[in-house]
């Protein structure tokens, strides 16, 4: 990741060729920020703290942010109400531009689990805090450095330009893939399943490249398990899953629903079973968040409910 970035610092000519792979490399960091925040990659407390932060200044976020969102609030409730994430937040429909939209929508809801649990730290868990704290110096701390940096070496604009494909781009795009998977792996699924609550994709290029991302039903039902174990998982549960949760190729399945879908419905996805706002019990979904998190400490996975 340092050496794909900075080697645009070095000759800025590089730049069409390395910025598109620096955005992989960021996509890459927020897969790795989130297998590390359900499964710790070091024993050493310390060492997962550093790893956290050094991640985030790839991924384009704090990293213990995954903690309160994700582990806490949305691998609890899975799309039903109370989960920040949710895809029909507005609209069950599924299209290019609901999906699109989608990063805008869930990063400002996203924003009161974040908030809870920084205040529940700072009142109950001083060492979280601090830790909260740091990452964030850390993060907008190295960010305004590395903008420097390449204004020192190449002038105000041209420095500015290189700090854009190198760091913020790739950022940003890292950002809001990550929040599109979510929705594409949830929408018109079914929350109340066993094993319909998220779409997997089976294909061995998408897995290998986003370290078994793609097998998201098996992540939902064993959190806490090391991404390398998925595979496995998955092929336990596949039987289960409805034929249409678990495509096998990422890319067919954008163009047939954001292509050819606005033209031929066929081609675009449906509702397996029941809706996430449609509890069994017949009661009334709320939306609303509720401040229920708790301030714990990275690798705790919430219970589905």
């Amino acid at each position: 990741m340092p050496v794909v970035a900075l080697s645009m610092y070095a000759n800025p000519g590089l730049i069409p060729w390395l910025s598109p792979l620096a955005c992989y490399l960021a996509l890459a960091a927020g897969v790795i920020a989130h297998n590390h925040n359900h499964c710790p990659t070091f024993r050493n407390r310390k060492l997962n703290n550093a790893f956290g932060m050094w991640l985030s200044i790839f991924y384009g976020y704090p990293t213990f942010a995954w903690i309160p969102t994700h582990n806490l609030n949305h691998h609890k409730y899975v799309n039903k109400a109370g989960d920040a994430t949710i895809t029909w937040r507005y609209t069950n429909r599924h299209n290019a531009w609901t999906a699109a939209s989608y990063f805008f929508v869930s990063s400002y809801f996203q924003s009161d689990p974040i908030k809870a649990f920084i205040s529940k730290a700072r009142t109950n868990n001083p060492t979280l805090f601090r830790q909260i704290i740091t990452q964030y110096v850390v993060w907008a701390g190295t960010h305004l450095s590395l903008l420097a940096l390449a204004m020192v070496l190449l002038g105000p604009w041209a420095g500015a330009r290189v700090y854009l494909f190198a760091f913020a781009i790739p950022a940003v795009f890292a950002l809001w893939t990550i929040m599109f998977f979510n929705y594409i792996q949830h929408v018109h699924t079914d929350p109340w399943s066993e094993h319909n609550h998220s779409r997997s994709w089976t294909g061995w290029a998408i897995n290998f490249f986003l370290f078994n991302n793609g097998l998201h039903a098996a992540h939902h039902e064993m959190p806490g398990a090391h991404w390398s174990t998925l595979r496995e998982a998955h092929t336990r549960i596949e039987a289960e899953i409805h034929p249409e949760l678990k495509p096998r190729y990422f890319f067919p399945w954008c163009f047939a629903n954001y292509a050819l879908a606005p033209f031929f419905p066929r081609f675009g996805t449906q509702q397996i079973g029941r809706p996430p706002f449609s509890p069994p019990s017949g009661e009334k979904a709320e939306v609303k968040f509720g401040d229920e998190l708790d301030a714990v400490e990275s690798g705790v996975n919430a219970a589905r409910v």
